[in-house]
């Protein structure tokens, strides 16, 4: 409830928070598309897709890892942002 005031609304230090961490996932989120599309060429110029193949070039596995950790924190960053609009809405249901 330290979050709220009257009439339900976030106080500024939540509001710029919420705002803060949108940004950072619509930023994170394209860092991904373009790691998508870095693995994709990388495919491409070896010839190989399969992650279990000996020949699958070592660069796409590195992307991959990294946009598979990229999108973790996007989770996480999802959690925290709900989590800091759900007295909102359990203010507006009241």
């Amino acid at each position: 409830m330290k979050n709220q005031r009257h009439f339900g609304i976030l106080d500024g230090t939540s509001q710029r928070e919420a705002e803060r961490i949108g940004t950072l996932i619509n930023d994170l989120d394209r860092i991904v598309q373009l790691l998508n599309c870095d693995i994709e060429t990388e495919e491409e110029r070896a010839g190989v897709s399969d992650r279990s193949n000996a020949a699958y070039p070592i660069l796409a596995r590195t992307l991959a890892a990294r946009r598979d950790n990229l999108r973790e924190t996007m989770a996480a960053l999802e959690r925290r942002l709900a989590a800091i609009k759900t007295p909102l809405g359990n203010a507006v249901a009241a």
